[in-house]
């Protein structure tokens, strides 16, 4: 079974190129795809990254748009790196979008969520749970899989790139007993030393008493990057699938949406003793 292409943030940034390339030639996408003698899907494909860019193609459809040196090396380049595979082409059956990917190159995530840790702060334990009551009578198999594949996710913490993360979550997942208590405790007490233990990490808790505020209408992600070129992406998971905002409208509301959170929210310091102290009593 081939591998499904999980879009990197070079390969979006190569597509969005591609496709101004084509309107700047004022070309449409059939008259592209006649010239190349490809289909029109198929050039739709490059500039949607909905497909592996191979630098073979990308060269020729570069020599159609009269791309010079270094911009055509530097896309043929770009091209190279968002084919490449990552670890988590290894996991498909796991990640079934393109998250993974994405949170991947991260120079910033600020998250938000009523209901649980994040997977990347997530204990085995707790995750374990988390997947056992998620899933429709799982395998020993499959839970361990899906364990195996948070555990090199959350590597990304460790990293000497390590990206800047701040997590907000609300005052009642200190007090959901997932797993039961020694489990949670467990949990707990990794909280409430992960921002000591890593300098680029924040927690906040939204207490009970923020009553009705920006978060109600459900988690959310933004996601930012280290190079200008690449937009920030806004990640709403959802039963009904997940949705990558990317227009500058979109990425506006969710920003304000997190700021507003986050006023809300306790202090990091005030965050951790309550997380602390949750973990000292019975839940």
């Amino acid at each position: 079974m081939p591998m499904t292409y999980r879009p990197t943030v070079r390969g979006r940034r190569l597509a969005r190129e591609l496709r101004k390339l084509r309107e700047e030639q004022g070309l449409t996408l059939q008259e592209v795809a006649d010239r190349l003698d490809w289909s029109r899907a198929t050039v739709s494909r490059l500039e949607t990254s909905q497909t592996r860019p191979k630098p073979g193609d990308i060269a020729d459809i570069l020599d159609l748009y009269g791309v010079p040196s270094p911009d055509r090396d530097a896309l043929i380049t770009l091209a190279r790196q968002a084919g490449q595979r990552g670890w988590w082409t290894a996991y498909q059956d796991v990640f079934a979008g393109s998250y993974v990917a994405l949170e991947d190159e991260a120079s910033h995530i600020r998250t938000w969520d009523p209901q649980l840790v994040h997977g990347l702060l997530q204990t085995e334990d707790y995750s374990r749970a988390v997947i056992t009551a998620g899933r429709l009578l799982p395998s020993d198999e499959e839970i361990e899989r899906r364990i195996s594949a948070r555990k090199i996710r959350q590597a990304l913490l460790d990293r000497a790139d390590a990206p800047r993360l701040e997590v907000i979550f609300d005052e009642a997942v200190l007090h959901r007993p997932i797993g039961g208590e020694e489990v949670m405790r467990a949990q707990l007490n990794v909280l409430a030393t992960a921002a000591e233990i890593r300098p680029s990490v924040t927690i906040q808790v939204l207490p009970y008493t923020a009553a009705a505020h920006a978060g109600l209408d459900g988690r959310f992600t933004i996601l930012s990057y280290p190079d200008p070129a690449d937009p920030d992406i806004a990640y709403v998971e959802g039963t009904m699938g997940d949705v990558y905002l990317e227009s500058a409208e979109e990425i506006a509301k969710h920003r304000d949406r997190f700021e507003r959170i986050v006023k809300r929210a306790l202090s990091p310091e005030e965050s951790a003793h309550l997380i602390a102290k949750a973990a000292r009593s019975s839940l």
